[in-house]
């Protein structure tokens, strides 16, 4: 009895629509509908703060930072870092990198404007993980002389600066009895720098690690060595533990976990909440099955009573409606799930088309239009799928679709052969 109530549950489904296969259907197409969303939604969301995450650990806060609590210069740890690199103690570790960083005032032949400096070893910017993110708009990245900078993009246009043009950095020298003197010095562009991500590299202004020893005074200016692993995801924590060990007291070592702390949480809550918000599109596409069950034990109740004369229990009348909803479930959640990743998966070039489309309209009124305003979100959006997610969502749709269907799958069960005969 088992397999004809599986023979049925599927001819229900998949047949002509005077057999009630229209309700289960249009109930599959519902369950679709609202599956779509929320998976574009995780693919999106996922590659937005993966590709947000991955620009600030490779090109700002690098995988760990340790910072030096005894000295002024950090040269001592990037030795020992390095050490432990060559010799295999540190296998983890991919390279390590001494930066200065603070705050400087800009003067340039357009105005004036408040930079983050960062003086960085040269051979940071040459590693993989910052090259396949650091992005040269203009001129060169390389910095052959101590009054060479690169600027970010947005800090170049504030300022009208170009590769070849000259800028006055003011920074503040400590002197000897501690007062504090403004020093202006020239400075030339030798190029215009982006991560693909506005609001990191907005106010940068790079220069060679001697330059920043030179202008930037360590008692208004920190120093820490940017230390890199193989993967940042799962070698970090064990990476920094490894490197307390070995540096000992004096030193302080912090992952991009800790250092970025907000913002990952930020970045995870948001993600999860629009999740929730579109997880409430499947309980109300759920409660539709509900509605077809309850429909298709209505106008097959003939069904019913032939099944039952024939020796059906309740239990095996149940569970007819029961395999109905959960392959009801199961197409919608697979259509549903498989034309959400479609769309993920070409998020990029839909946006694209989309833009041109309505910029095509927009020009009519001598406007134009940007989906994804590269000043806020990324240039470009990673495709990042995460199939534990997906999994978990389709079968969190497939028990919605079977619980919503139980009660009128056990009405049904009850039906009496004889009453439905009499009302036939």
């Amino acid at each position: 009895m088992k397999n004809a109530s599986l023979y049925i549950a599927i001819r229900y489904l998949w047949g002509r629509a005077k057999e009630g296969g229209r309700y289960l259907r249009g109930a599959a197409a519902g369950i679709a509908l609202s599956l779509v969303p929320i998976i574009v939604t995780l693919v999106v969301a996922d590659g937005m703060i993966r590709g947000i995450t991955d620009r600030y650990i490779e090109l700002g806060t690098s995988h760990i930072q340790v910072y030096d609590f005894l000295e002024d210069d950090i040269t001592g740890a990037a030795d020992t870092v390095n050490y432990l690199k060559e010799t295999g103690a540190g296998s983890a570790i991919r390279g390590a990198w001494r930066e200065r960083q603070g705050l400087g005032l800009i003067v340039g032949s357009h105005g004036r404007l408040g930079a983050t400096i960062r003086a960085v070893d040269s051979g940071f910017w040459e590693d993989p993980g910052s090259s396949a993110f650091l992005k040269v708009v203009s001129g060169s990245p390389l910095l052959e002389t101590d009054r060479e900078v690169l600027l970010g993009q947005t800090l170049a246009e504030t300022l009208e600066a170009q590769p070849g043009s000259y800028i006055r950095l003011m920074t503040v020298h400590v002197n000897e009895d501690l007062s504090n003197t403004p020093r202006l010095t020239l400075f030339k562009v030798k190029g215009i720098v982006s991560s693909g991500y506005r609001e990191l590299d907005a106010l940068w202004c790079i220069m060679n690690y001697q330059a920043g020893l030179e202008l930037l005074s360590p008692e208004l200016y920190r120093s820490f060595l940017l230390v890199k692993t193989n993967d940042p995801y799962r070698d970090a924590d064990a990476a920094a533990l490894d490197l307390g060990s070995y540096l000992g007291p004096g030193y302080g070592v912090y992952t991009w976990k800790r250092l970025e702390t907000s913002l990952y949480s930020s970045f995870s809550s948001t993600r999860q909440m629009l999740l929730f918000i579109m997880a409430i599109l499947v309980l109300v596409a759920a409660v539709n099955v509900s509605s077809a069950t309850s429909m298709l034990t209505i106008e097959r109740q003939r069904d019913i009573a032939v099944l039952k004369t024939c020796g059906a229990g309740p239990g095996n009348t149940q569970a007819i409606f029961m395999w109905g909803s959960f392959f009801t479930g199961l197409a919608g959640a697979l259509a549903g799930g498989i034309l959400g990743l479609l769309i993920g998966v070409f998020i990029n070039p839909i946006i694209r088309g989309l833009e041109h489309a309505l910029n095509a309209v927009a020009r009519l009124w001598g406007g134009g239009v940007r989906i994804l305003d590269p000043e806020y979100y990324l240039e470009k959006i990673p495709v990042i799928i995460d199939w534990t997610a997906v999994f978990a969502i389709v079968i969190f749709t497939i028990a919605c679709s079977v619980l919503a269907s139980w009660l009128p799958a056990r009405r049904a069960g009850k039906l009496k052969p004889l009453e439905i005969l009499r009302r036939i």
